[in-house]
C-alpha cells in the first residue's frame, strides 16, 4: 500500500487517534481481464506484481498541455491476464474466510466499468468456480464435521439467532421435512444440479485446520439485489396470483441493538453442504436483474449481496450439547458484493428504463466514492465530516464495516481496450483514493472461558470406559493388569538368613520392609475400593442414563406419533383450504363477472333512459309548437271568418237597403236603364307584413231591365219580395 500522493491531493497530517485501536488499510486489488480480440488495442499495461500504467490510446483528444502522460496506479497486488481463480481466491477471499471462522466479519466486493470481469470474479463459469463457490467449499470443508443439527439454532428477525432445545429441533424438522415446499433435509454427499456442478466441483480444494472442535457451527445464507435504490429479496418466495400478480416488495434497512445495519424481513436459508448453498445462490442469481447493452450481453442492471452467516455456540463441560446460553452464541458474517458496472449513456445509447438504472447505478457509485473521499479526508486531516452513508443504499448498508466491524476487500477488475480509457482512468483515481482509507481492525471475540479439547476428553472417556468394560470378566480385584501394577510397586524383600545369634538388622530390616509392603497392599487396596466405588457410581450413572436415554426415545416416540396425527390432520386442513381457496376464486370470479355484467346492464340502461328522455322532449317540444302553430291558425281562420261574415252582413244590408230604396225612387221618379256590372265579394285575410288580402268567393251580376219589364215588376213587387232575397242571399254565398 505504498501509494504516493499526486499533486492537488490533500497531504497527510497526523490527525487525532484513539488508544489501543489498531487500523488496517482498506486492502485494494487490481485483475486485468484478456482483450476479445486480437486486433483491438490495449490501453492497460502490468508494469510489475503491484503496478500498472495506462496508455493513451491512438487518436485520443489531447489535454490542456496539447499530450497525454502515461499514468501508474499501484495496488496491493496486480493479477494479470493469466492468473487462475484458485490463485485469487488464495490471496485474497481465503484469508477472509479463515477471518469468518474466528468469528470476525469481512466484505469483498468487485468494483469497475461494464463488462471488465467482475461477475467472472465473483461466480465463475463452469469449470472456473469464482471466488462465492470456492468460499463455500473452504467453509464447509472446514466445519462439515462439527455442524449442529438442523434448525438448532434460528434467526430472531432482529440480525441476531437463537437456540433451540433438541427436541423443538426435531419437532421443526419433522415439520418442515412435512411441508412439500420446503425439501428434506440434504446430504452433504448429494448430486449437484448439473446447470451449476461445474462450478463448486472443485479439485483444489482448501481447509481450514485450526477449527475450534468444542464448538458447533451452522451456515445461514442471505441474497439480495439493490435495484434503483430499492432493496429486492432474491430468496423471497411470493406465491404466484394468476389474477392479481404482485410485484416484489422491496425492503427497508435497520438497525440492531448492536448499532449493526440488516435488511428487515429478508429470508436467511441454512445450509449444510456446499452443493446446497450454491444451489440457494443459483435461484437467486435467475431472479437478478441483467440485460443486453451494447457494451455488455449480460449487464448486470443491480447491485448484489450474497451474505454468509457463520453462527458457532461451544459446547457443555461434558462436550455433548451446545449450552443453551444466547449470549454465548457468535455470529460473523462475510458479504460477497458484486456491484453494477458504471457506464457512459453516450456510449450504451441506453433510453427509457436502462437509461434510468444506468443513472441510478452511477448514482450509487458516485456515493460510494464521495463517502471513501470523506473518510480519507476526516483520517488525514483531523476533521470530523459527517460521513454520507444514508445518500444510497449501498453504503447505508455497509457502514458498519468502514466504522470497524472488519476487513474491507475491494477488487478492480479492468477491460484493457481502449474504448474504456476514460471509464478506467475514473476507476484507478478511486481505487487510489479507497487504498488511502484505513478501517479499525477487529477484535477477536473468545468463545468460551471453559478448556479446550472437551470434546475428544470426552470422547476418549468414553472410549476407554467402553473397553473396560467390554475387557472385565469378573471382580475388578482379580483384574491381571491390576495385580501386576500392585507386585510390581510393593518393596524387594531383603535377605532374611541369621547366621548370627548377635545380629539385630536383619530381623528389624525385614519387619520394616513387612510392614512397608503391608501399608501399600492396604494403600492400593484403598485405592482399588476407590476405584471399584468409582465405577460402581459410573454404573449408576450410566445406567440412569439410559433410563434417561429410554423416557426420551419413548416420549420421542410419542411425539412423533402425535406429530404424524398433526401431519396428517395438518394436510386434510391444506387439501380443505385448498378446496375452500379454488371454490372462494372461481366464486369470486364468478361475482365479478356477474357484477360486470350488472354494471354493463346498467350503463346500457342509463343510456337508453337517456335517449329516451332526449326523444321524448323532442317529440313534446315539436307537438307544442305544432298545436301552437295550428291553434294559431285556427284562431286566424276563426278571426277571418267572423270579419267575413260581418261584410257580407254589411254588403247584405247594403244590398238590402239599396233595393228597398230603389223600389221608392222607382215610383217618385222614371225609371233608368239599368247596366250590368260584376261585383267579387270574398274573403278577407291579414298578411304577415300587416296588411290584409280578399280572396273572393262568389260574384254578383246585376243586369238592366226594360220599362215594361221594370214595370211589372214593380205591379209585382210585393209577392216576388220573398224570392228577391233567397236569391240575393245564395248568390251572397250564405
Amino acid at each position: 500500500f505504498c501509494l504516493s500522493l499526486s499533486k492537488g491531493k490533500t497531504p497527510r497530517r497526523p490527525g487525532p487517534k484513539k488508544a489501543n485501536i489498531e487500523k488496517d488499510p482498506v486492502g485494494v486489488y487490481c485483475r486485468i481481464r484478456p482483450l476479445g480480440g486480437e486486433d483491438e488495442e490495449c490501453c492497460v499495461e502490468m508494469i510489475s506484481s503491484s503496478t500498472i500504467q495506462l496508455h493513451a490510446p491512438n487518436g485520443l483528444k489531447a489535454n490542456r498541455n496539447g499530450e497525454y502522460k502515461e499514468t501508474q496506479y499501484t495496488f496491493k497486488k496486480v493479477f494479470g491476464i493469466n492468473t487462475t481463480q484458485l490463485e485469487l481466491f488464495e490471496d485474497i477471499a481465503k484469508p477472509l474466510v479463515e477471518d469468518l471462522i474466528r468469528c470476525k466479519n469481512g466484505l469483498l466486493f468487485t468494483y469497475g466499468v461494464t463488462g471488465s470481469g467482475k461477475t467472472f470474479t465473483m461466480t465463475g463459469s463452469p469449470g472456473e468456480g469464482g471466488l462465492l463457490p470456492r468460499s463455500l467449499d473452504m467453509l464447509f470443508n472446514s466445519i462439515g464435521p462439527f455442524q449442529a443439527k438442523r434448525f438448532v439454532f434460528k434467526p430472531d428477525d432482529k440480525n441476531g439467532m437463537e437456540i433451540q432445545s433438541q427436541v423443538d429441533a426435531l419437532l421443526e424438522r419433522q415439520k418442515r421435512d412435512s411441508q412439500q415446499s420446503v425439501p428434506k433435509t440434504p446430504s452433504s454427499r448429494q448430486k449437484a444440479d448439473p446447470e451449476f456442478a461445474d462450478m463448486i466441483n472443485l479439485d483444489d480444494a482448501c481447509k481450514f485446520e485450526n477449527v475450534d472442535e468444542d464448538c458447533c457451527y451452522s451456515v445461514f445464507v442471505s441474497y439480495i439485489e439493490i435495484y434503483n435504490n430499492y432493496i429486492y429479496d432474491l430468496l423471497e418466495d411470493v406465491p404466484f396470483d394468476p389474477i392479481r400478480p404482485k410485484p416484489p416488495q422491496s425492503k427497508i434497512l435497520r438497525e440492531d441493538q448492536n448499532h449493526n445495519m440488516y435488511v428487515a424481513g429478508c429470508t436467511e436459508v441454512e445450509v449444510k453442504s456446499t452443493e446446497e448453498a450454491f444451489e440457494v445462490f443459483w435461484k437467486g442469481q435467475k431472479k437478478r436483474r441483467i440485460a443486453n447493452t451494447q457494451l455488455n450481453r449480460e449487464s448486470s442492471r443491480s447491485h448484489s449481496v450474497f451474505t454468509v452467516k457463520l453462527v458457532q455456540a461451544p459446547l457443555d463441560a461434558d462436550g455433548d450439547h451446545i449450552l443453551q446460553d444466547k449470549n454465548q452464541v457468535n455470529v460473523s458474517q462475510l458479504c460477497l458484493v458484486d456491484l453494477a458496472g458504471s457506464e457512459r449513456t453516450s456510449r450504451t445509447k441506453a433510453e427509457g428504463s436502462r437509461l434510468r438504472e444506468a443513472g441510478n447505478i452511477n448514482q450509487s457509485l458516485m456515493t460510494l466514492r464521495t463517502c471513501m473521499e470523506v473518510l480519507r479526508e476526516n483520517q488525514m486531516c483531523g476533521t470530523n465530516k459527517m460521513v454520507p452513508y444514508r445518500d444510497s443504499k449501498v453504503t447505508h448498508l455497509f457502514k458498519n464495516y468502514f466504522d470497524g466491524e472488519g476487513k474491507v476487500r475491494m477488487i478492480v477488475c479492468v477491460n484493457p481496450k481502449a474504448d474504456d480509457y476514460e471509464e478506467t482512468m475514473l476507476v484507478m483515481r478511486f481505487a487510489e483514493m479507497t487504498q488511502e482509507v484505513e478501517v479499525a481492525r477487529p477484535v477477536d471475540r473468545p468463545i468460551c472461558g471453559l478448556a479446550a479439547g472437551r470434546r475428544h476428553r470426552n470422547q476418549a472417556f468414553k472410549d476407554e470406559l467402553s473397553r473396560r468394560l467390554e475387557e472385565r470378566g469378573g471382580p475388578i480385584n482379580d483384574d491381571p493388569v491390576i495385580l501386576d501394577r500392585l507386585i510390581e510397586n510393593l518393596p524387594v524383600l531383603p535377605p532374611c538368613d541369621v547366621v548370627d545369634p548377635a545380629d539385630d538388622q536383619t530381623l528389624p530390616r525385614l519387619i520394616e520392609v513387612l510392614e512397608r509392603r503391608h501399608q501399600i497392599r492396604q494403600m492400593m487396596m484403598g485405592q482399588l475400593n476407590s476405584k471399584e466405588t468409582f465405577l460402581h457410581d459410573q454404573r449408576s450413572r450410566l445406567n440412569e442414563k439410559d433410563k434417561v436415554i429410554i423416557n426420551q426415545k419413548t416420549e420421542i416416540e410419542r411425539l412423533e406419533k402425535k406429530s404424524k396425527t398433526l401431519e396428517y390432520k395438518i394436510d386434510i386442513l391444506q387439501k380443505t383450504t385448498e378446496m375452500y381457496e379454488q371454490d372462494k376464486r372461481s366464486l369470486q370470479q364468478e361475482l365479478e363477472s356477474r357484477e360486470q355484467r350488472l354494471h354493463r346492464e346498467l350503463s346500457e340502461r342509463r343510456r337508453a333512459e337517456q335517449r329516451m328522455q332526449g326523444i321524448v322532449t323532442d317529440t313534446k317540444l315539436k307537438w307544442e309548437k305544432e298545436c301552437e302553430r295550428r291553434v294559431n291558425a285556427k284562431q286566424l281562420e276563426m278571426q277571418n271568418k267572423l270579419w267575413v261574415k260581418d261584410e257580407k252582413l254589411k254588403q247584405l244590408k247594403a244590398i238590402v237597403t239599396e233595393s228597398n230604396s230603389g223600389a221608392s225612387s222607382s215610383t217618385e221618379r222614371p225609371e233608368r236603364p239599368t247596366r250590368e256590372r260584376d261585383r267579387n265579394i270574398g274573403n278577407v285575410f291579414k298578411t304577415r307584413g300587416g296588411g290584409q288580402a280578399v280572396q273572393f268567393t262568389d260574384i254578383e251580376t246585376l243586369k238592366q231591365e226594360c220599362p215594361t219589364a221594370s214595370s211589372r215588376k214593380r205591379r209585382s213587387g210585393s209577392e216576388e219580395g220573398p224570392s228577391q232575397m233567397v236569391d240575393i242571399e245564395n248568390r251572397v254565398g250564405f
